[in-house]
């Protein structure tokens, strides 16, 4: 008897234990890079996107999203530190996840949906302290991945890319974008949208972000799947 009412006992303690242990907080999920690259200038960035980015400087890659682009749900910050010379050239590649062309994620399950983007990024000077870009209307943005074209497509038990709803558009990045004296002038300028409308999450809110720091994205949050931005930085 006593065996038995020790070994209830024990098991009745582990489940009291798995009740009360406190989940795993991934929220607060940042990566901070040091990028070893020429300049006079340090530069501190954090950014956070849905679902992924790469930033250059002029042509040169500085840092891409930690995260793959093939994670269905790569939510994080980035903190990257890296030197520079003014003219600052910024260029992002931002994309949201999508399993295919059709602009869908979690198909032909329960969940079959259209996701959606957002990004937010700002830059400090980490000498003088002070912030010299941020995210906001004026920078100049191009949609080069957009699906699906008809949003019904959600609602098909089986999309197909290029069929019926699931239409999509898709273009080469255009040649020569990252430079500076690219005529970006036919780009549209970001949409600023809410935190509410975004729902950043995953490091977003571990990073203290400038009243002027605000995400952005296309036109249209669901079906603006690749977007390239562009912004100029000619003096602190």
């Amino acid at each position: 008897m006593k065996y038995y009412l020790t070994r209830s006992l024990f098991f009745l303690a582990m489940l009291l234990s798995a009740c009360t242990r406190q989940p795993k907080n991934d929220a607060a999920t940042v990566h901070s890079t040091t990028i070893q690259n020429a300049g006079t200038v340090t530069l501190r960035g954090e950014a956070w996107a849905d679902n992924w980015f790469a930033f250059y400087l002029g042509e040169q890659l500085i840092v891409e999203d930690s995260v793959p682009i093939t994670v269905e749900r790569s939510f994080n910050a980035e903190t990257f530190t890296f030197k520079a010379d003014y003219p600052l050239q910024l260029n992002f590649i931002l994309k949201d996840f999508k399993e295919n062309d059709t602009g869908l994620e979690y198909i032909k399950t329960s969940r079959q949906q259209m996701g959606d983007g957002g990004f937010i990024v700002q830059f400090t000077d980490t000498k003088s302290g002070q912030w010299v870009a941020v995210s906001d209307a004026s920078w100049k943005c191009t949609v080069i991945q957009q699906a699906p074209l008809d949003k019904a497509c959600a609602k098909v038990a089986e999309p197909v890319a290029g069929e019926g709803a699931c239409g999509f558009s898709a273009l080469a990045e255009p040649i020569g974008w990252k430079r500076a004296d690219f005529d970006d002038s036919r780009w549209d300028n970001a949409t600023v949208y809410s935190a509410a409308e975004v729902g950043p999450k995953d490091g977003y809110d571990v990073i203290q972000w400038q009243p002027a720091a605000k995400l952005i994205w296309g036109d249209d949050l669901q079906t603006d799947n690749t977007i390239l931005c562009r912004a100029l930085v000619t003096a602190p």
